[in-house]
C-alpha cells in the first residue's frame, strides 16, 4: 500500500470487479499520526505517542460504468494567530450585537477537502509531501515568520488558503474549506486591581463562527 489514496482506489476496484451486484462504492481512509517515543535520542522498543497536527484523509467514489473520483484532505488542524487579525466593516442591522474587532485572536479548527477530478495516475505522496499542501495552508494562514499576514476577516483567510493551494498544486481542481472560529474574550481583572492589556484571554464555546467556502478552477467547474 504506497499511499492511503491508492488503498482507497484499490478497495473501490475490488468491490466493482468482485461483486456484479454492487452499483456504487465509496471508501474513506484516514491516517493516524503516531510517532515512536524517544528517550535521550534512543527510540523506544514498543511505545508511541499520537501527535495530531492535522489528520490526512481521502475518499474514493466509484459508480458502475462511471469514472473513479478521488478526494483528499486534512482535518482537525488547529491554528491560531495572536494579532494582525480583525473583523470590521461587516453588514449590520437591528439584530447585530457583535462589536467590531480591530485587533483580535484568530483561532480555529480547519477542514480542507479537495478533488482531483476524474482520478489520474498521480503521485499522491509527492503532492502531499513535495508540493506540501499542509504547508500551503500554514503559509496562507500565518504569512512570513518575520512579519506575519494581515487578516481582515477569517472569511478572507479561508479564501486566501484556497487560492494559495490552487496556485501551487495543479492537480487540485476544487477545494472545500471550513474554518470553525473560536472567540477569545479579554478577562476583566479590574476587581483584582490589575490592568489586563489583552494579555489574559479566555476562549468561549458560544458564540462561535463557522465559515465554509468552495473554490474551483473555472474550466473544471464549467465541464
Amino acid at each position: 500500500i504506497p499511499t492511503i489514496e491508492q488503498f482507497a482506489i484499490d478497495i473501490c476496484k475490488h468491490f466493482m470487479t468482485t461483486f456484479c451486484q454492487v452499483a456504487y462504492v465509496k471508501t474513506y481512509v484516514q491516517e493516524v499520526p503516531w510517532q515512536r517515543l524517544h528517550e535521550n535520542g534512543v527510540p523506544h522498543i514498543h511505545s508511541f505517542i499520537c501527535v495530531p497536527d492535522g489528520i490526512r484523509f481521502c475518499e474514493a467514489e466509484q459508480c458502475r460504468n462511471g469514472p473513479l473520483v478521488l478526494f483528499a484532505g486534512i482535518k482537525d488542524l488547529k491554528l491560531m494567530k495572536t494579532t494582525q487579525s480583525r473583523f470590521e466593516g461587516f453588514f449590520k442591522n437591528e439584530h447585530t450585537t457583535l462589536p467590531e474587532r480591530h485587533d483580535r485572536i484568530l483561532c480555529g479548527e480547519l477542514f480542507c477537502k479537495w478533488s482531483y477530478g476524474e482520478c489520474r495516475d498521480f503521485d499522491f505522496d509527492s503532492i502531499w509531501y513535495v508540493n506540501k499542501i499542509r504547508e500551503c495552508i500554514l503559509e496562507a494562514f500565518a504569512g512570513p515568520p518575520d512579519c506575519g499576514e494581515y487578516s481582515p476577516s477569517y472569511q478572507k483567510t479561508v479564501n486566501s488558503i484556497q487560492m494559495h493551494i490552487l496556485s501551487k498544486v495543479s492537480q487540485v481542481q476544487v477545494i472545500e474549506t471550513v474554518l470553525n472560529n473560536t472567540f477569545y474574550n479579554v478577562v476583566d481583572t479590574k476587581n483584582l486591581g490589575l490592568t489586563n492589556d489583552k494579555e489574559v484571554l479566555v476562549p468561549v464555546e458560544t458564540p462561535y463562527g463557522s465559515c465554509a467556502c468552495t473554490l474551483g478552477r473555472k474550466k473544471f467547474l464549467e465541464a
